[in-house]
């Protein structure tokens, strides 16, 4: 993709926040991604999005896992905690 077509994305400047796991929440927010929203996943610390192990494994990591988390970012967050829950909040609210 060259700068002229990614200026022309329709969710550009869109923030997206992932907390879904395995297929259909990251199926989404791929779309979204695509289209030029900018995703953040929120994983589980130690053992992230159950996805990453998920069927077919190469060097470590599901062949699904590439595919699903293309143009996103990932954090960690516990959001059984209540720091992780305001980090959360802060990224839901920060421009």
């Amino acid at each position: 993709m060259n700068a002229t077509e990614a200026r022309q994305l329709p969710l550009k400047g869109l923030k997206v926040l992932e907390l879904g796991q395995l297929i259909a929440g990251p199926f989404a927010t791929k779309l979204l991604g695509e289209f030029g929203a900018d995703v953040i996943k929120i994983e589980p610390p130690g053992t992230g999005d159950p996805l990453r192990k998920w069927r077919m494994i190469e060097d470590g990591t599901s062949l699904w896992w590439h595919v699903q988390t293309r143009n996103k970012r990932s954090v960690a967050l516990d959001m059984r905690s209540e720091e992780g829950q305001g980090l959360v909040r802060q990224l839901a609210t920060e421009g």
